[in-house]
């Protein structure tokens, strides 16, 4: 009895003078010499955090306006600051010393460990080195062909209905992207296994809800007592589906090479750089980043852990952000009918220049085009927030941050800073003319971040979104159902709307001459 009064007595007492320690130590200085909102002694911002998601989404956008070009936020003993100023993301993000990751990315290791995404030091520069090949323009040519592949599967679902077509376009357009990239980059085709995939992808938006949950109460990123709760046990099932996901995925291929003898695998890295000079007769062997991990493990570098690390994360990192940038895409093309219809007309052109075909290279003339995907990632990029953690001091363009501070950097706030953005809010591609980016700071268009941890799978990305949004909009004419206007967005694992977001697909009619 004694020594429980004892404790109860002793660890509030403890806890207060570490407070203390921790908040008036250097670092505490450093840190509370930052503007942000006003907070509650001990527990900081967190009654700030505890609101619902869609409440939470307006605060997290207001703040950075409030305290600009920084502001903090803290709880207990978590010291976190929001930036978006393009000099101080310069700082960041070109700086190999900052590559580490967030605490908030802890949230993610039951699902993707430790890989590409959520890895840091010397494991990432390693999983880095291995993975680039996969993104060699003598692959992404092979990647084209899946790509046009999977759009023309896309226009076919639609027009199986006869006449006009409304569809939810998230799922729509997140079935096609989720075949895209296992077709791709993991070699394996998910055509005729409609439940197995429809069951990953709601695994995948379920885990999005619990990644906000979690990171909102902090005494539930540690994972053990976050497992005792009810969330928990839901976490584990869903893990069970996307783990065995990826598992089937892997043991696929596996099983593939071992029925062709390994011969796939010999002389890969060759393949990989081969001149397309040497080959233009022979049509090769299609390549997929899941052979290269595949091959790393034979030769002792990867264990079967490891790759399903990477398979798990691009997996969801190759499916779901280009879904997201996919359909705001449309969305904004729907509702603008003029900048619609100017892109039609250049795909129509190169697709008449090509014997209505798309190649590589056409895809790379769509100029009009590609500058509506970078103005519709401008306004929604797919990843809003990267998190980042200082191990040492840094100094910022207005003020010095201790060490151990996690730094949010606010994409989606320096895309629409009108400091460099002259009428933030309206959609125009032009903002993308050669003229006006050679004058407008780099640090201010972000979508696939930049630095040593750019997105690798960038040029994919874009050669993906430029496949099939050209043929949607050469076969379809896009109308709203709903308006971006009233579009509710939550925090999630991606830029993603709270509620169904339809649009009207109207067949194309071409006169026959």
């Amino acid at each position: 009895m004694f020594i429980t009064i004892l404790l109860l007595i002793l660890i509030p007492v403890a806890y207060l003078v570490y407070h203390y320690y921790v908040h008036n130590g250097q670092n505490g200085r450093l840190f509370h010499k930052i503007p942000g909102p006003s907070y509650y002694p001990i527990i900081g911002h967190l009654l700030l955090a505890l609101r619902p998601p869609e409440e939470l989404w307006k605060i997290l956008i207001t703040i950075p306006n409030q305290y600009y070009p920084i502001g903090k936020m803290w709880t207990f003993f978590y010291f976190a600051v929001t930036i978006r100023h393009p000099d101080d993301l310069e700082i960041l993000l070109n700086n190999v010393k900052y590559i580490n990751k967030g605490i908030v990315y802890n949230i993610l290791h039951p699902w993707l460990k430790t890989g590409l995404l959520t890895s840091g030091g010397s494991k990432w520069h390693l999983r880095r080195k291995i993975l680039t090949p996969t993104f060699h323009y003598n692959i992404l040519e092979q990647f084209v062909e899946i790509l046009i592949e999977e759009s023309e599967n896309m226009i076919r679902s639609l027009k199986s209905v006869e006449g006009i077509v409304i569809k939810d376009l998230v799922p729509f357009i997140s079935e096609h992207t989720l075949n895209a990239i296992c077709e791709t980059a993991m070699g394996s085709s998910l055509q005729g296994k409609n439940a197995f995939q429809q069951q990953y992808r709601e695994a995948v938006h379920r885990m999005g809800k619990l990644f906000v949950y979690r990171l909102l109460r902090p005494w539930l990123h540690v994972e053990w007592i976050f497992s005792l709760t009810p969330k928990g046990r839901e976490q584990k099932k869903i893990l069970k589906i996307l783990h065995g996901f990826s598992e089937k995925i892997i043991a696929e291929r596996k099983d593939y090479h071992k029925r062709t003898n390994g011969q796939y695998l010999k002389n890969l890295d060759k393949e990989t750089m081969a001149d397309n000079k040497e080959t233009t007769t022979i049509k090769r062997k299609r390549l997929a980043m899941l052979d290269l991990l595949i091959l790393a493990s034979q030769e002792g570098v990867l264990t079967d852990s490891d790759i399903r690390e990477e398979v798990d994360t691009f997996v969801f990192e190759g499916h779901d952000t280009t879904s997201m940038a996919i359909c705001f895409t449309l969305c904004l093309l729907a509702e603008h009918e003029d900048i619609q219809n100017r892109v039609r007309e250049e795909v129509d052109t190169i697709m008449k220049e090509n014997q209505g075909n798309l190649t590589i290279k056409s895809l790379q003339d769509l100029r009009y085009l590609e500058r509506c995907i970078k103005e519709a990632l401008r306004l929604y990029p797919s990843v809003y927030l990267i998190s980042r953690v200082n191990l040492e001091e840094i100094q910022l363009k207005s003020y010095l941050i201790p060490a151990k501070t996690i730094i949010h950097l606010n994409i989606l706030g320096v895309h629409r800073d009108a400091n460099f953005w002259p009428n933030p809010e309206i959609f125009d591609p032009d903002r993308f003319l050669p003229e006006k980016i050679k004058s407008r700071h780099p640090y201010s268009y972000i979508p696939f971040s930049a630095g040593p941890r750019n997105c690798i799978g960038q040029r994919f990305a874009l050669l993906e979104l430029k496949a099939m949004i050209a043929s949607l909009i050469h076969n379809f004419y896009v109308e709203p159902v709903d308006y971006l206007k009233n579009i509710r967005t939550v925090p999630d694992l991606v830029l993603r709307p709270l509620d169904p977001h339809r649009l009207k697909f109207i067949p194309v009619v071409r006169k026959c001459i």
